[in-house]
């Protein structure tokens, strides 16, 4: 059975965590195409949150150190490691950017709701028909950030909107994101419509706390649907 003990650096905890699972590799104590612990495990074994797991798997994968065989587990690539590509800071992970969206989102929908223009509303009806019209396919992504970024503008405060452009925008900037977006794509995630649709009525009737909670329902959804990637 494999041991690991608790992280207690100071690096980014993504890179302290994908450095000591590549240090089992190293030494020797697990092998090209062994099984690696579940993401509970290696959570509590490290003492670090799951999410942090998640982004050292990411890491991990997008590097093609290791292989994640969706309803099967995650297994040491049949490759030599590379360590400089480990230890090496990847960028803002595709978790770090949904958990500040969670924060952040459902407020600024809530708000947008109070604000929305009638020619915003319109607007933004015609972007969800593109996302229906381009539905299962990888043109979906670039009307789906459209979407969350026209309901920013709607909250009508510029903070506000330049922040939601930067947290999309991070979606592409970060490799370790980018990557991790084109693993999931490839296994057909993509937006979900009838959320879309919800947050969009809730605009639509002008109801802040029903679009609060249309927004908060999506985007805890699409962190568990992209958590998947890693279920055994």
């Amino acid at each position: 059975m494999v041991k690991l003990e608790p992280i207690d650096t100071q690096e980014r905890l993504y890179v302290r965590v994908a450095k000591r699972i590549a240090d089992l590799v190293l030494s020797g104590d697990v092998s090209p195409g062994d099984k690696l612990p579940s993401e509970r495990d290696l959570a509590a074994m490290l003492k670090v949150s799951r999410p942090s797991i998640r982004e050292a798997m990411v890491a991990l994968e997008v590097s093609g150190l290791i292989e994640v065989r969706t309803g099967s587990g995650i297994y040491v690539a049949d490759q030599k490691l590379q360590q400089p590509a480990v230890v090496a800071d990847e960028g803002i992970g595709p978790f770090e950017i949904l958990e500040m969206r969670l924060l952040i989102e459902p407020e600024v929908c809530a708000l947008a709701a109070e604000r929305i223009s009638d020619d915003q509303l319109q607007q933004l009806r015609n972007i969800y028909d593109e996302m229906h019209r381009t539905a299962g396919t990888p043109e979906i992504e670039a009307y789906d950030s459209q979407f969350h970024q026209l309901i920013a503008e709607a909250a009508q405060n510029t903070p506000i909107a330049r922040t939601i452009s930067w947290l999309w925008a991070l979606r592409v900037q970060s490799g370790l994101s980018r990557g991790f977006h084109r693993l999931i794509i490839e296994e057909g995630v993509y937006p979900m419509l009838d959320e879309h649709e919800a947050i969009f009525k809730s605009l639509q009737n002008r109801d802040p706390e029903a679009a609060k909670k249309a927004m908060l329902k999506h985007i805890e959804a699409s962190t568990a649907s992209a958590a998947q990637h890693f279920s055994n």
